[in-house]
């Protein structure tokens, strides 16, 4: 199915679901909707926090169709969001249009479900695709770099992957810096704070099996951590694992010399 047929049926409610492994090929994006008069100050976090949050879109205030996906409908068309009220969260739903505003300002951030389909094809299995549940994700103790109001921590997506192919995972995920690029640790959790993996701030837990090694990349989740901070009036956001899929293709650029080492 096409990304605008996958939006159809998130639309009618067909599908309400993660939305890791659809749509191979198309860049899959994080929502965050703002009010205009904090979109200055959001889309200055993104460009000195482009790991966690690659800026792919930017809308005019009001617009429901982002330029990456004409005749899509930025109310409708994300599974399920989370509404965050002066930093907190107050409710999720799969339909935005009676909070809509014509003030609001969304943002689309690459994910990393983009790259999950290139690590398939190199025979790279992914633990949370197998149980069909949400990646878990970690917020760490690594700090973002602040653009006020906005600051917080960086939060990261960790997928176990065999320890003999964690240097080509990173070289395959490196290709794709739009959409978190390379990882930003493979190893010991306690490097990035993080305690229990057991035990992930979002999404689901996962199986780590003997030989494999957890591997994190920045994570667009990082926004709703930094909220909890700003504590602004009001913020919108794709619930983690629910995203936006744009009718952009995934650019994968070369292979690099590493990918070609490790593949040969």
């Amino acid at each position: 199915m096409t990304p605008s047929e996958i939006r159809g049926r998130i639309r009618r409610g067909e599908w309400t679901g993660t939305t890791s492994g659809l749509c191979p090929g198309y860049v899959q994006a994080n929502l965050v909707i703002l009010p205009a008069e904090l979109a200055a100050a959001f889309r200055e976090f993104c460009e000195r926090n482009p790991r966690p949050c690659p800026l792919i879109e930017q809308t005019e205030p009001g617009a429901i169709a982002p330029s990456s996906a004409p005749g899509a409908d930025l109310r409708r068309d994300v599974p399920r969001y989370r509404v965050y009220r002066n930093g907190v969260l107050a409710s999720e739903t799969s339909d935005l249009a009676s909070l809509w505003r014509a003030d609001f300002v969304s943002f689309l951030l690459g994910c990393s479900f983009t790259f999950e389909a290139a690590l398939g094809r190199a025979g790279i299995t992914l633990r949370h695709q197998e149980a069909g549940t949400v990646v878990p994700m970690f917020v760490t103790d690594r700090a973002c770099e602040p653009a006020a109001p906005f600051e917080g921590p960086l939060v990261v997506s960790m997928r176990p992957i065999p320890a003999a192919r964690v240097a080509e995972a990173s070289a395959i995920t490196a290709r794709f810096p739009e959409s978190h690029g390379a990882p930003v640790h493979a190893g010991d959790p306690a490097a990035l704070g993080i305690e229990n993996l057991r035990v992930p701030d979002y999404g689901d837990a996962v199986e780590i099996r003997p030989g494999e090694v957890p591997v994190f990349w920045a994570c667009g989740v990082t926004p709703q951590a930094v909220v909890e901070r700003a504590r602004p009036e009001l913020m919108v956001s794709h619930a983690p694992g629910h995203m936006f899929l744009t009718d952009l293709p995934a650019e994968t650029g070369p292979r690099s010399a590493e990918e070609e080492r490790v593949g040969s």
